[in-house]
């Protein structure tokens, strides 16, 4: 008897379609080594065991919609493939279920159906037609009212993407927030946003810096202190320099322009992710030595 486990674990070494894992297990009379040699001979499946490939490109993506925007991260072995119209289009398509549906897990995202088929099952598909592992790996929902506007901002073709939540109306400065949070990396929306554990563990290391420069130890405290600023300008949006006029702040800016920024997201593809070391050369003989 065929099981779903058999066909979901087939599904997985292979990255076949569901249906064709169903055939191939039939026709093998549930031998999971014979069912994958099944797959390879018909050309289902271009390679086993995909999942312990290391997806580390791909492209994130924002789109706005009304009152609700939602951030993706969909990632690909090589860059080369993330520019692919089949892989670009998988990833707005995953983007545009999620507007739609309103849902918050990955879980539930995974199972949401686009014209009959689950994204997760697209996922899989799309893994045996491309020839490469392909994962979603996170996005976020987020939701403005009507006096409030979304900032996005795309760097790198989708290498980078940040999206923004304002209050306030003007999109031009909501874009430069946008911009300011892809280019300058902040942590935290502003001080308050730290926790404390990190604020704790910095001013520690700080500390003992300023120890070991034999510094006056009843200046210690105003010393550590001054520096930590410095580490709230580098991790806090609202605390950092405004690129596009440094002497001025971004709450200074934002401020100056009758708005508040409330939060932000920011995604870059592959952070704090294994990345493949291989190179090019390495992966071209491999795919012809096959």
């Amino acid at each position: 008897m065929i099981t779903a486990n058999m066909v979901k674990e087939l599904r997985e070494q292979t990255g076949a379609g569901m249906l064709d894992c169903k055939k191939a297990l039939t026709e093998t009379n549930g031998n999971m080594e014979e069912a994958v040699t099944w797959l390879r001979e018909k050309g289902i499946s271009k390679a086993a065991k995909k999942q312990s490939r290391i997806a580390a490109e791909g492209l994130a993506y924002a789109k706005v919609e009304g009152n609700k925007a939602v951030i993706v991260e969909v990632n690909s072995e090589t860059d080369f493939v993330a520019k692919n119209p089949e892989f670009t289009s998988l990833v707005e398509t995953i983007a545009n279920a999620i507007l739609s549906s309103g849902v918050s897990t990955m879980e539930d995202a995974m199972k949401l159906e686009v014209e009959g088929k689950t994204i997760e099952d697209m996922i899989v598909d799309k893994t045996a037609t491309i020839g490469e592992k392909l994962s979603f790996r996170r996005f976020e929902l987020v939701e403005k009212n009507d006096s409030q506007v979304f900032g996005t901002y795309s760097h790198m073709g989708g290498k980078i993407v940040t999206l923004a939540v304002l209050e306030g109306t003007d999109t031009e400065v909501a874009k430069d927030v946008a911009m300011q949070i892809a280019a300058m990396r902040p942590l935290y929306l502003d001080k308050g946003s730290v926790p404390n554990e990190r604020v704790e563990k910095e001013r520690a290391i700080l500390t003992e810096q300023a120890e070991n420069e034999g510094l006056d130890a009843n200046k210690l405290p105003m010393i550590v202190n001054g520096r930590l600023g410095k580490f709230y300008e580098e991790v806090c949006l609202l605390d950092q320099g405004f690129v596009k006029e440094n002497k001025m702040k971004v709450s200074k800016y934002v401020e100056s322009k009758g708005m508040k920024v409330l939060s932000f997201v920011r995604y870059e593809v592959g952070e704090g992710m294994e990345k493949r070391e291989e190179n090019f050369a390495d992966e071209v003989a491999k795919q012809i030595n096959g």
